[in-house]
């Protein structure tokens, strides 16, 4: 079980898989007023930069599930490194359908919402792990500027314009679904700039050290292509941002 070896080469070198800068992670922590022992399960939690350092800064709690073994296992170094390995656990394996056996104050899902079959799902996924009064993290794109064109939305590589919506959608569809949105930090270009611009240093050097691999031809295509393909795109239109939902 692992996420496509691509994503595992050009993201190798992220601690944080999704827009967010470090500083965004720390404002995300503090806004949500955590406290010490709060218990966290993240769901698609990539290489742990979030239990990490919120076990670190505020004494959380928590687990980690992700599909990718080069991430888990940078989370588990992680978690040695800042001194947190006994408050956090990571574990590899499917999130798709993954509930915690005790219920926790926070569940997350930051910018893996396809676990669930999208934003509905994934809500639906996190809640039975949540403890009543608990909150829920969901992480997710929508247009800064709506495409005017189909071209353009495949720009962004979204299938179609319909696969996001504006920003406001985005949150009346929260209460929709019956969640008050209580929370929410977004990312801004330069965290844009910080998760797609740090790839392409990645997979030059990893060029440079593999060029009989079988997937060289495929990271060699993307870096010629990625740095105009974001910023006439991904930059310009689409957004980020983690949203705080409590039940109604």
């Amino acid at each position: 079980m692992d996420i496509p070896r691509i994503f595992n080469i050009t993201e190798s070198a992220h601690r944080i898989h999704n827009p967010f800068t470090p500083e965004k992670l720390a404002t995300l922590g503090v806004a949500l007023r955590l406290e010490a022992g709060t218990r966290v399960l993240d769901l698609g939690s990539g290489s742990g930069e979030m239990l990490c350092t919120w076990a670190r800064d505020h004494g959380v709690v928590g687990t980690g599930i992700d599909m990718s073994r080069l991430f888990t296992e940078q989370a588990k170094l992680r978690a040695a490194e800042l001194g947190v390995d006994a408050q956090v656990a990571f574990i590899h394996g499917d999130a798709a359908g993954y509930v915690a056996g005790d219920k926790v104050d926070v569940a997350a899902c930051v910018g893996a919402t396809w676990i669930g079959g999208g934003v509905a799902g994934t809500i639906d996924l996190l809640a039975r792990s949540l403890r009543p009064g608990g909150i829920i993290l969901i992480g997710e794109p929508f247009w800064r500027q709506l495409p005017p064109t189909e071209a353009v939305a495949r720009g962004c590589l979204a299938h179609s314009i319909t696969d996001f919506v504006m920003l406001p959608e985005l949150l009346a569809s929260f209460g929709q679904l019956g969640y008050d949105v209580v929370e929410m930090v977004l990312a801004d270009q330069d965290g844009w700039d910080r998760y797609e611009a740090a790839k392409w240093l990645t997979m030059r050097r990893w060029l440079e050290a593999n060029p009989d691999d079988e997937l060289a031809h495929d990271v060699r295509a993307e870096l010629n292509s990625e740095p105009v393909r974001y910023a006439t795109y991904t930059r310009e239109y689409l957004g980020w941002g983690v949203f705080a939902l409590m039940p109604r």
